[in-house]
């Protein structure tokens, strides 16, 4: 059975203190370090690339999520897997050739892991489930942080679940107290969250209710 991954968004802390923020996350309970690429063109904002997840790699053993919000993320796969980064996720949206691009980041060491925007249909990702670590149903438009969760994107999730039970599901996109339950219950498993983590009163509190929230969707499923 899949287990519940809690996975800070590193989009909302202190780039100033990176390797702290990511120190302070895994101290607190979290299980991935989610790290946000954006190029300016997939998508409108521009963040951190390969050149940083390699300096921050010395600095951590945490698992390194990479989302790649980018085009052409078959450009990138030798430069994050040089890097570190442990699991290279790319856009559906951004390639013309899924299945060789998970074959290329399987062949460099890392897990792989397919993304679709709210307005992708899920079944696109069927072909390719049962040789990916990961789907990312994105719960806002990728490209900035403190967006408002969009709940109709849960049937995505639901269907997903029901087809491949033991894939690794992740959800992204304004995930908070308030709304980790319907994520869960639709049978997501890896929870992505920025703001609501690290403005928290209680980073660790939020963490551990995430995670309390998944194991108890899935034990009544």
């Amino acid at each position: 059975m899949v287990v519940a991954k809690i996975a800070p968004s590193l989009l909302s802390s202190d780039f100033a203190r990176l390797a702290e923020e990511c120190e302070r996350m895994l101290a607190l309970g979290a299980d991935y370090l989610h790290m946000d690429v954006m190029d300016g063109h997939f998508v409108p904002n521009l963040t951190l690339g390969a050149p940083i997840i390699k300096c921050l790699r010395p600095h951590t053993k945490g698992f390194l999520d990479c989302h790649l919000m980018v085009s052409n993320p078959e450009q990138w796969v030798d430069d994050f897997a040089s890097a570190g980064a442990d699991l290279f996720c790319f856009h559906y949206e951004a390639t013309k050739d899924a299945a060789a691009l998970i074959d290329r980041i399987h062949a460099k060491g890392m897990m792989a892991g397919m993304a679709v925007k709210p307005g992708t249909p899920i079944d696109v990702v069927y072909p390719f489930a049962s040789t990916l670590d990961q789907v990312l149903v994105m719960t806002v438009e990728p490209g900035f942080g403190g967006q408002s969760f969009m709940p109709e994107c849960m049937q995505k999730v639901r269907d997903l679940r029901s087809r491949f039970p033991d894939l690794d599901i992740q959800v992204d996109g304004g995930l908070d107290p308030g709304n980790i339950e319907v994520a869960a219950k639709a049978g997501a498993n890896v929870i992505v969250a920025g703001s609501s983590i690290f403005k928290a009163q209680s980073p660790a509190d939020v963490i551990a209710l995430f995670r309390k929230t998944v194991e108890a969707a899935q034990a009544s499923a």
